[in-house]
C-alpha cells in the first residue's frame, strides 16, 4: 500500500486527504503541520471569526473524529525540516524520517515581515486572529500597515468593533495593484465613509515599541494602540528549494496536473505556481479557492490519473455592507467596464484587453458567476456598451 505524506496542515491538506480516501486510496496518509491545530480555513480569520460573527470551531475543516474515521494521521505541532528525494523520506524536527511513495506539498505562505518592527500583529494563523480579537476588545486605535485585502478586511472588523483605524498605504490607493485605479477607488471611498483614515502615497519609517505608534516617511508620528502589518506574503518554498525542486513565480513550479519536477511530489495551494490551460501561462495566486479545489486534482494524479486544474482564479471579500466575488485575472487590462451602480454598491466590474474579458467582479450582485466565467473563457470580443447595459442579459452580450 502506497504511503502518502502531506506536508502542511491547512485547508489544502485536509481536502487532499479527503480526496484520496474518496478516490479509493487505502494506504497510509500522514499530514504534517507546524501549528498545534487541526487543519482549518483561513478566510474567517480576517472575516467572520475576526468580526465575531463566526464561532471558533466553525473554522476547522473537519473535526478530530473525521481523521480517525478515515484513518488519516495528523501530526500537529511538528515541522518538516528536509526532504530526501533519493530515499523518499521526510525528516521532521524531532529527527524522525518518514518514508513516502507520493508526497504533497501544501506548505502555504507566511506574512511578509516589516523590518525592525517589534510588537506588531500579523494575520495568517488562528492564533494570530485570536490575538487580534483580544486587541480589538481592548479598543483604542488600530494602525494598519498595507492596504491590501487582509489589511482592509481587518480594518472593517476593527471599525465594527468600535476602534479608530488608520491605514497607511504607499500606493495612491489601496488595492491599486489588484484592481487598478478605477475599482480600487470604490474600496477607498467605502472605508473613508466608515471613518477609516486613509494615508495613501505614504510609507512607514518605523513602528514605536509595542506598536504604540507609527512614524511615517515624512517624520510624522501617528499614535496607535495596536499595529497590524499586511504587506503581502511569501510562499513557503524552503523545503522544496533545499530538495532541488524547480521553482517559479515565487513558488514551486508545477504542471497543469500539479506535478513538480519530481514525479513523486505534487504541490497545491499558495505554494503552487501552476501552468493554467485556460489562461495559457503559469500563475501562482494566494486564494482560498486553490486550497479548496486543487487537492482533488493532485489526489487523482497521485493515484495514477491524468487530470488538469483549469478553474479560473476566484476570490471573495466581505467588508461592511459590501460583498464581492472576483473571477479571473486582470493583469494586462486596457479598459474597465462597469455594469450597474457604483454609488449604491450594486455593480459588476469587468477588466478587458482588446475587447476580451479578462476578469469580472460582482459587488452585491449575485448569481452571475457562470455568465462571468463564460465571458472570460470564451475569449470572444464583446461590445463594451452592451456589457455595461443592465438591460442586456450577460448571457446575450
Amino acid at each position: 500500500m502506497a504511503a502518502i505524506i502531506i506536508v502542511g496542515a491547512g485547508l489544502a491538506a485536509a481536502k487532499a486527504a479527503e480526496a484520496l480516501r474518496d478516490r479509493g486510496h487505502d494506504g497510509p496518509i500522514t499530514v504534517i503541520g507546524g501549528e498545534e491545530h487541526l487543519p482549518y480555513e483561513r478566510p474567517p480569520l480576517s472575516k467572520g471569526y475576526l468580526q465575531g460573527s463566526a464561532e471558533r470551531d466553525s473554522v476547522f475543516t473537519f473535526d478530530a473524529a473525521w481523521y480517525a474515521d478515515h484513518d488519516v494521521a495528523v501530526r500537529t505541532g511538528v515541522r518538516a525540516t528536509a526532504l530526501d528525494r533519493g530515499a523518499r523520506t521526510v525528516e521532521l524536527e524531532t529527527g524522525e524520517k518518514l518514508p513516502y511513495d507520493k508526497l504533497l506539498l501544501a506548505t502555504g505562505s507566511r506574512p511578509r515581515p516589516l523590518p525592525d518592527a517589534d510588537g506588531v500583529h500579523y494575520l495568517r494563523t488562528l492564533d494570530d486572529s485570536d490575538r487580534l480579537r483580544e486587541a480589538f476588545a481592548r479598543g483604542g486605535r488600530l494602525g494598519v500597515v498595507g492596504g491590501g485585502w487582509i489589511g482592509l478586511e481587518a480594518a472593517a472588523a476593527a471599525r465594527e468593533a468600535g476602534l479608530e483605524v488608520v491605514v497607511v498605504e504607499p500606493a495612491e490607493q489601496p488595492l491599486l495593484g489588484a484592481l487598478g485605479p478605477e475599482v480600487a477607488k470604490v474600496f477607498a471611498d467605502l472605508h473613508r465613509s466608515h471613518g477609516v483614515k486613509m494615508r495613501t502615497s505614504t510609507t512607514v519609517r518605523s513602528v514605536l515599541p509595542g506598536g504604540k505608534g507609527l512614524v511615517l516617511g515624512d517624520g510624522e508620528s501617528v499614535p496607535t494602540d495596536t499595529v497590524l502589518v499586511g504587506i503581502g506574503a511569501i510562499a513557503n518554498v524552503d523545503l522544496a528549494e533545499a530538495a532541488g525542486l524547480a521553482l517559479a513565480e515565487g513558488g514551486v513550479a508545477v504542471d497543469a496536473g500539479l506535478r513538480t519536477s519530481d514525479p513523486d511530489i505534487y504541490a497545491v495551494g499558495d505554494v503552487a505556481a501552476a501552468e493554467h490551460p485556460a489562461l495559457g501561462r503559469r500563475i501562482r495566486v494566494e486564494h482560498w479557492a486553490n486550497a479548496l479545489n486543487q487537492p482533488a486534482v493532485a489526489a487523482a494524479n497521485m493515484l495514477g490519473g491524468d487530470e488538469v486544474y483549469d478553474r479560473l482564479p476566484y476570490f471573495f471579500t466581505d467588508q461592511y455592507q459590501l460583498g464581492m466575488e472576483y473571477l479571473g485575472l486582470s493583469t494586462g487590462y486596457d479598459a474597465v467596464v462597469i455594469r450597474g451602480d457604483v454609488d449604491s454598491l450594486e455593480f459588476v466590474a469587468f477588466w478587458l484587453s482588446e475587447g476580451r474579458v479578462l476578469a469580472g467582479m460582482n459587488v452585491n450582485v449575485w448569481d452571475v458567476g457562470d455568465d462571468v466565467r463564460e465571458l472570460i473563457t470564451s475569449r470572444r470580443v464583446v461590445d463594451p456598451a452592451r456589457l455595461a447595459d443592465t438591460g442586456v442579459p450577460l448571457a446575450d452580450v
